[in-house]
């Protein structure tokens, strides 16, 4: 299984809604929380993903599509 870090960043109409979860169900990935920040106007999530590469990649299409910008992690997230 590959790994993945990306940061999620939620516009204000969709910090509500269960995206990370119908992201993992539907493209059979697994999330893991390392570091979120949410407010009424923005939701920040770093997540760490784990699943084949193909998987991988549909799910970050999938948020994109949502509109979730995701960003690569780099650098001080915890390990």
């Amino acid at each position: 299984m590959a790994k993945r870090q990306v940061t999620l960043i939620f516009p204000q109409h969709l910090i509500k809604e269960p995206v990370i979860y119908m992201m993992a169900k539907e493209h059979g990935v697994v999330p893991n929380i390392r570091r979120a920040k949410v407010t009424e106007q923005i939701g920040e999530v770093t997540l760490e993903l784990e699943g084949s590469d193909e998987s991988l990649k549909k799910a970050v299409a999938f948020l994109e599509k949502k509109g979730v910008k995701v960003e690569p992690v780099v650098g001080d997230v915890v390990s």
